[in-house]
């Protein structure tokens, strides 16, 4: 074998010397392929982005080959189940200590990589398959030969191979299959190569004692070998489409458009490579790989560490292999049996949860139980014995017996609701329904179950057969019966829909076998009714099978209100006219004793009136009076030096009195009238409300001032007395404080101006005394009190 940094230098001296030269190799070989310059980009360049292989930081980085396939590929890595496995071989046989070997150990790291671990081959250098960014195409070259295995079970071409890699070794198989998980991952997936490149890929099994090799590299159903040009997306890696087309894209795990994870330009989704075996039968397996046409681009294949498996099976009683859960209800016996070709001396020992099972030391064991079940299988002169697990999920069938379920139709809903059914058959909380026609069907629990149990359109007498589960896999099957009956539709009619107060109406109920009335318990069709106010009736009509309408017939017997007036008489004087108004109502006509018709009438003649009140119904007469009034006379008027004046009045006919201070222009029902000036004329008016009968007064709203400043000045120069001068009976004298007259009023002087005898007064306090007769009550007043006088020298 040619040291790799001399051929590569021998390479590029071939290529310096000419332009166009190609290797050959008992047939000529394609052109070298143009390199393909990685970009960075920035998930690149982040820490972490790209798995780990053969790094120093993992102990198995530093694995031999048998201790790779011994420790990370066999399912579990124990030392009992390594012994199955022999004659280790990688080609070629770098050392571990080769920093450009082209096999060796990966880790995921911090990637979203698919595998944990593993074992990984590639056609160049394997640290170049992760750990960081590599710009360029991938290094590495081995030689320019292939391997025959590969050629024969690829069906390529063997000369056309180059740097062909294979991991190999022989194992025995302690049950009837084994399997592992892989993914493919290649440069090939660049431009349109695709299309037309596809480096061979094989994964080979074959019996130690002979026979050919099957690949179990193939896709599933037929689909073919795992290869580039076998499992291609529809689009180049830059999204122009390939000429070639799609073909199995849904085994295309994507384009590695990011430059992460790994230096491949894209891979496969991870797969299962399968092989029936006979159990205890030495086998070979080979895992090949080589370039196809030229040593430019690379790939690679990554078997999942933990996921090769050569163990032992459990089948049920029938032979037939369970998987790695199954299902008890109600602690149902279940017979496991280990898959083995039995020997002489071999022995058996089964396990619940860890702990071993007195007793179970036969190939089979009945579990009555759920539970984690294992079973070690010990051959003679082989002390690490073969082992199965599988685990048993418990769980319990909902309790459900056989139901009826009976529907009232309509014509606009005739179908069942199955899901009320539901209660009646099971009250197992979280209990699953699954209605079926057919009791094969439920037996077989298909998916030939009804789905619209909201509207299902069975048949009077029917019967269903139903499922119950516990939601998951315990089941019991019970029978659902079908009754059918037309829902009846209520009517209902009154003898009167109208009624006064008092009186009584008959309601006839129809359209039923019986009826629920819903203000009594009585079931029958008719009955009276004498509401005293409008009520609403309803009744639901009742089946011959109990069905109920589902909505009540309803009729509503109006009791016609009470015919009210607010008709009110009144008073009025001679002259005056007055209106009656019997009050407006629902439908009402009227008839008065006058003969008149309307509403209203309007008389001058005073008596009593009736009318009388129709509203279609009911009738009824109300009474007023209208009397003759005499005018009010004021007999009294109070005013005060708060401003109030209240006013009396005598009223003879006793009718409501209106009173105005404003000569008429607006009147009120209260006597008490506040901020009426001083000293002011007054016209007061009193009357008996809508009447002409007015009685009417002018009053002087006399109070004396205190103090009077006679300067001339027009404030307060006199006290003037000439509001009430013409009162009858009225004096007005003024005294000093020692009691002498200094003032008397007269008709050519009605006011003091603080003189006496022609002289002005001193500034001091002064007496007064007012009497007149009140022209309201005709009484005498007296008004006293002290005046204060200032006059300026």
């Amino acid at each position: 074998m040619l040291n790799y940094r001399l051929k590569n230098y021998s390479l590029f001296l071939i290529l310096l010397l000419a332009p166009v030269f190609a290797f050959s190799q008992n047939t000529k070989q394609k052109p070298q392929r143009k390199l393909q310059k990685e970009k960075f980009t920035a998930a690149s360049l982040k820490a972490g982005a790209f798995i780990d292989v053969n790094a120093a930081s993992y102990a198995p980085s530093g694995y031999t080959p048998e201790q790779l396939v011994k420790d990370i590929l066999i399912n579990g890595g124990t030392n009992c189940s390594t012994p199955n496995v022999t004659n280790v071989t990688v080609s070629p046989n770098h050392a571990v200590s080769n920093n450009n070997r082209f096999w060796g150990y990966f880790h995921k790291a911090n990637t979203n990589f698919p595998f944990t671990d593993g074992i990984v081959l590639t056609t160049g250098y394997a640290r170049e398959a992760g750990n960081t960014l590599v710009s360029g195409n991938l290094g590495g070259t081995i030689s320019m030969q292939g391997d025959a295995d590969l050629a024969a079970a690829t069906n390529t071409n063997l000369s056309s191979q180059r740097d062909a890699v294979a991991l190999e070794f022989d194992f025995v198989p302690n049950s009837n299959q084994v399997k592992f998980n892989y993914l493919f991952s290649s440069e090939e997936y660049t431009g349109g190569f695709p299309c037309s490149y596809s480096d061979a890929f094989a994964l080979l099994i074959k019996p130690v004692a002979g026979g050919p090799y099957v690949n179990v590299a193939i896709l599933p159903g037929g689909a073919g070998a795992v290869s580039v040009t076998n499992i291609r997306p529809a689009n180049q890696d830059s999204g122009i489409p390939l000429s070639c087309g799609a073909l199995n894209a849904s085994y295309f795990a994507g384009y590695n458009s990011s430059n992460i994870e790994t230096n491949y330009n894209g891979r496969t989704v991870p797969l299962t490579a399968v092989a029936d075996v006979m159990p205890g039968v030495a086998y070979h397996f080979k895992m090949v790989l080589a370039d196809y046409n030229d040593q430019t681009l690379d790939s690679a294949v990554f078997l999942e560490g933990g996921s090769f498996d050569i163990g032992i099976k459990i089948t049920d009683g029938a032979g037939t292999i369970l998987p790695g859960t199954i299902h008890m209800c109600d602690n149902t016996p279940q017979i496991l049996k280990a898959q083995v070709v039995t020997v002489p001396g071999m022995t058996f020992q089964w396990f619940k949860d860890g702990a071993p099972i007195a007793g179970a030391t036969n190939i089979s064991y009945t579990a009555t139980q759920p539970g984690v079940y294992e079973v070690k299988v010990s051959v003679p002169g082989n002390q690490c014995p073969g082992s199965a697990t599988i685990t048993i999920l418990g769980g319990t069938t909902p309790t459900a017996h056989d139901a009826a379920l009976q529907i009232c139709t309509t014509p606009n809903s005739p179908n069942f609701d199955l899901n009320t059914a539901m209660p009646l058959i099971s009250t197992t909380t979280g209990a699953v329904f699954h209605f079926y026609v057919n009791q094969a069907d439920a037996v077989a629990q298909n998916n030939n179950f009804i789905t619209n149990v909201g509207s299902y359109d069975g048949t009077d007498g029917q019967i269903l057969y139903v499922v119950v589960s516990n939601g998951g896999f315990c089941s019991k099957m019970v029978k659902l019966t079908l009754f059918k009956e037309a829902t009846p539709v209520a009517q209902l009619v009154s003898s009167k829909m109208k009624i006064c107060s008092g009186d009584s109406a008959i309601l006839t109920a129809s359209g039923g076998a019986t009826y629920q009335w819903g203000d009594i318990s009585a079931t029958g069709a008719t009955r009276t009714v004498s509401p005293t106010q409008t009520t609403t009736y309803t009744v639901y009509a009742i089946g011959p099978k109990g069905c109920k309408s589902l909505q009540p017939a309803t009729i509503t017997v109006e009791v016609v209100p009470a015919i009210t007036s607010n008709l009110t008489g009144g008073m009025i004087c001679t002259g005056d006219n007055i209106t009656l108004d019997a009050g407006a109502g629902p439908n009402y006509t009227y008839t008065w004793n006058t003969g008149a018709t309307t509403q209203t009438i309007t008389t001058a003649v005073n008596g009593t009136f009736t009318v009388t009140i129709d509203n279609g119904v009911c009738t009824k007469v109300f009474t007023t009076q209208v009397i003759r009034a005499v005018a009010p006379r004021i007999i009294k008027v109070d005013y005060d030096s708060n401003e109030t004046i209240v006013v009396t009045a005598g009223n003879p006919s006793n009718g409501p009195l209106e009173y105005s201070i404003d000569n008429g222009l607006t009147w009120q029902p209260s006597n008490v009238f506040n901020n009426v000036p001083k000293n002011k004329v007054i016209t007061i008016r009193v009357r008996i409300k809508n009447t002409s009968c007015v009685g009417v007064l002018e009053y002087f709203t006399f109070v004396m001032k205190n103090v009077i400043t006679p300067n001339g000045d027009n404030v307060n120069d006199i006290i003037d007395f000439r509001g009430i001068s013409d009162y009858k009976n009225f004096t007005a004298s003024i005294f000093d404080r020692y009691g002498r007259e200094v003032y008397k009023a007269e008709k050519v002087r009605p006011y003091w101006d603080g003189y006496f005898q022609g002289k002005r007064l001193p500034t001091a306090s002064y007496w007064y005394q007012v009497t007149f007769d009140d022209p309201a009550s005709k009484e005498k007043a007296l008004k006293t009190g002290w005046i204060l006088l200032k006059n300026f020298e």
